[in-house]
């Protein structure tokens, strides 16, 4: 009887899979890039790069520089806003003696807003005011260094395609063995939520974006309401993303040269980012966590587990339905390693990690419930 049950939770698993990879818009191809935009403009717009930086002492300097050396024929000027730092964030970028690139200090939080939505509506409402015929916003991040040429092709991009958002999914590191494990199937699970091609697909619904580099048309910015409008998002560049959409064009890609400057050594590192939005994502619903989590087991541990009881037990029909499984998701995860130049034979390791983000989302929604949902950098934004 158990037998006979474990097959048909493994055939019904494997047709899940089946289903995903052929009509989840090709997710999992990672085909989705810069890599063909010719950045061949006639006529360059001008960008005015908003950072706001909380702390970002060990990474401004870098991820500042990877912008002042693009070699991009608009014009560039770029704002840092200190969100009433710590250490030396303030200090450092004022020391950097570049007349496209300014620091002012944040105003205190006030209620009702997200610390980093904060920051970034005192930069855009400073560039407005200082240079208000700029036809772009570079939101990026203060620990995400770009690769040389990005900001050409993301200008070329919205230009060429008269999008109103081009956002890239940065390259996040990948150098420990945690990170090897968990971090591609990070992105990996980010696709599938939000199924790429389908977001840059005007006529579906399907909206997303990634915070670490957005370049948006201040029109479009203007048309939402300003970032006000996102004002106490924690998920705010998806939200960004799905107030846009619907009044113009978006793109989002898989970035190949710009990447976080922030690692992951432990494991902890990864849960306590994956813990903070979770629940959020799930629309703080004890159903939707309950429903996922269950969802994550059916996918990711049924497999596995029903290939080694069918070879514990001789039973062929689990054995094959459990093999099947496994290697179909296994194989539906390379091109991700791929693009992160790993071995593919991290490949039989995705049902850990299935089964390690959903116990971070169960965390993510305990978070919440006391209280500390949200945290990052001394702030917390718990329902």
């Amino acid at each position: 009887m158990l037998m006979s049950l474990l097959a048909i939770c493994a055939f019904g698993s494997l047709l899940a899979w089946f289903w995903l990879l052929l009509l989840r818009g090709g997710f999992w191809r990672c085909d989705q890039l810069l890599t063909g935009t010719k950045p061949n403009l006639e006529e360059w717009p001008d960008v005015v790069a908003v950072i706001p930086a909380r702390d970002e002492a060990a990474s401004i300097q870098q991820a500042v520089t990877s912008l002042l050396k693009q070699s991009f024929q608009g014009a560039l000027q770029i704002i840092v806003v200190d969100d009433n730092s710590s250490d030396k964030t303030a200090e450092i970028v004022a020391a950097m003696e570049d007349e496209r690139v300014e620091v002012i200090s944040g105003k205190p939080l006030p209620e009702n807003w997200a610390g980093k939505m904060w920051a970034v509506a005192q930069g855009v409402e400073y560039a407005q005011a200082k240079f208000p015929k700029t036809p772009y916003l570079l939101l990026t991040d203060a620990d995400i260094e770009h690769g040389d040429g990005v900001l050409s092709k993301l200008a070329a991009k919205a230009e060429g395609e008269q999008l109103d958002l081009v956002s890239l999914m940065v390259r996040l590191r990948c150098d420990t063995l945690w990170e090897a494990v968990l971090i591609p199937p990070f992105v990996y699970f980010f696709q599938k939520l939000f199924p790429f091609p389908w977001v840059n697909n005007p006529r579906r619904k399907t909206a997303a974006a990634a915070g670490g580099c957005m370049l948006v048309r201040w029109s479009a910015l203007r048309r939402i309401g300003g970032i006000s409008r996102i004002r106490n998002r924690v998920i705010d560049d998806c939200a960004l993303a799905a107030a846009i959409k619907p009044g113009g064009p978006i793109w989002l890609g898989l970035a190949e040269t710009s990447h976080s400057l922030r690692g992951y050594d432990r494991l902890g590192g990864i849960w306590d980012m994956v813990a903070r939005t979770a629940f959020v994502q799930l629309r703080r619903s004890n159903l939707l966590v309950a429903l996922s989590t269950v969802g994550m087991m059916f996918l990711y541990l049924v497999p596995p587990i029903a290939l080694i009881f069918g070879v514990m037990n001789s039973d062929l029909a689990v054995v094959v339905f459990g093999a099947a499984g496994w290697s179909v998701m296994a194989v539906s995860i390379v091109p991700t390693l791929k693009l992160y130049g790993l071995n593919t034979a991290y490949s039989v390791l995705l049902p850990v990690a299935g089964i390690l983000y959903g116990v971070m989302t169960v965390s993510s929604a305990l978070r919440d419930w006391r209280g500390k949902g949200g945290a990052w950098k001394g702030r917390n934004y718990s329902a």
